[in-house]
């Protein structure tokens, strides 16, 4: 009689527990069920490309993803107007102090430096020094900083005439030392590269620094010229052949190619394997980053509710959320048309019987222990 009041003393706590527990997730299920879930009911509605009503803040919209929906477009960095950055039709090379200058007057060897086989024309030259002058014979003292070899040649020409009849001059600079632009950030080799005597573009300075690297954002190169700033994408110009956005570079330019680290987007819930991903140089699509995180996981997944979460770039305080209902795996076609945002989030709900499994998971811990308890209680009175 006594082991039979225990065992039934046993299965009346343990019913009583369970009992506890079921109606918990009956009145309040979201708090019960372990883990996060996304419901679509409550406050948040359903809008459309042609509903866009005035939203509370901190409201979510939530979008179905379908044919022609206005978030398949990605959003662009937007790039600055490549006529603000050019200053004049065609370009000639102005020199500056610490060019070499090689300057030759024919029929009259005497007059010119010969370079010679143990020196280079550079080492040969005519240096331009800090206060932009150089020296020559006959001619003396000529200011040659912020002209050009043209006009160089003017001036030595019209000087020496004066010694020689009818000199035949050229102008030529065997080293550009005195101006540079800097390529920084995500390129091979960063560094200074001279400006020459032949324009130098966007895609002239990336390419002498190497190309850019895996990591790069070419959507967001910023070029600073003069104290101001200017977004600039290479993908204009790679991808899209647009001639305009290979802007003409000048001295002192700073280009910095970004890096693509804040790029990423994220995969959360019922996902074979939760990560971030880097977005790569040609975006990223939804069908495309749930293949990497290994796809839905068909076990446990609700595969109506595929959710992107995003920050609205509309309405402060706004959170879009669009839903993919991939029930029927052709809806995947659509997942592959949905271009992704950088820091968006991607979230797979849980099945309704997985979340009713994880309750039943947490409430056998306790069954078990009041069974083992009272089993316990039972030996001891023997």
């Amino acid at each position: 009689m006594t082991d039979n009041l225990i065992i039934k003393t046993a299965v009346i706590k343990t019913g009583r527990a369970l009992v506890v527990v079921l109606a918990l997730a009956a009145l309040g299920a979201c708090t019960v069920i372990p883990g996060s879930h996304i419901s679509t009911s409550g406050s948040s509605r359903w809008f459309d490309d042609r509903d866009r009503e005035t939203v509370e803040p901190d409201e979510v919209r939530i979008f179905p993803i379908r044919p022609g929906l206005e978030a398949l477009s990605p959003r662009e960095v937007e790039p600055t107007l490549p006529e603000a950055l050019e200053h004049a039709d065609h370009y000639d090379y102005v020199v500056g102090p610490g060019d070499v200058l090689n300057i030759t007057v024919w029929d009259h060897p005497e007059l010119t430096i010969p370079a010679g086989s143990m020196r280079s024309p550079s080492e040969a030259g005519n240096w331009v020094h800090n206060d932009g002058t150089i020296f020559y014979p006959y001619v003396g003292v000529i200011e040659v900083a912020g002209l050009r070899v043209t006009e160089i040649r003017e001036v030595i020409t019209r000087r020496i005439s004066r010694y020689i009849e009818d000199p035949q001059v050229d102008v030529t600079v065997a080293a550009f030392r005195s101006q540079r632009v800097y390529v920084a950030g995500s390129v091979r080799e960063p560094g200074a590269y001279p400006v020459t005597n032949v324009p130098m573009r966007l895609l002239d300075a990336v390419n002498a620094a190497g190309g850019v690297t895996e990591e790069a954002d070419w959507r967001n190169v910023m070029l600073t010229r003069d104290g101001r700033e200017y977004r600039l994408s290479l993908r204009e110009v790679y991808e899209r052949g647009d001639a305009r956005y290979n802007v003409l570079l000048k001295a002192g330019d700073v280009v910095h190619v970004a890096r693509a680290d804040d790029n990423k987007v994220f995969l959360l819930g019922e996902v074979r394997n939760p990560k971030s991903l880097m977005m790569g140089r040609n975006g990223l699509t939804l069908a495309e980053a749930l293949s990497e995180a290994g796809g839905i996981n068909e076990l446990q997944a609700d595969a109506t509710g595929v959710f992107v979460m995003r920050r609205s770039p509309d309405e402060a305080g706004v959170i879009d959320l669009f839903q993919l209902n991939a029930k029927d795996a052709t809806a995947l076609v659509l997942a592959d048309e949905f271009v992704l945002n950088p820091r968006d989030i991607i979230y797979v709900t849980a099945a309704p019987i997985a979340r009713w499994n994880r309750i039943i998971s947490q409430i056998m811990p306790t069954i078990q222990g009041v069974y083992f308890t009272a089993r316990a209680e039972r030996e001891l009175d023997r």
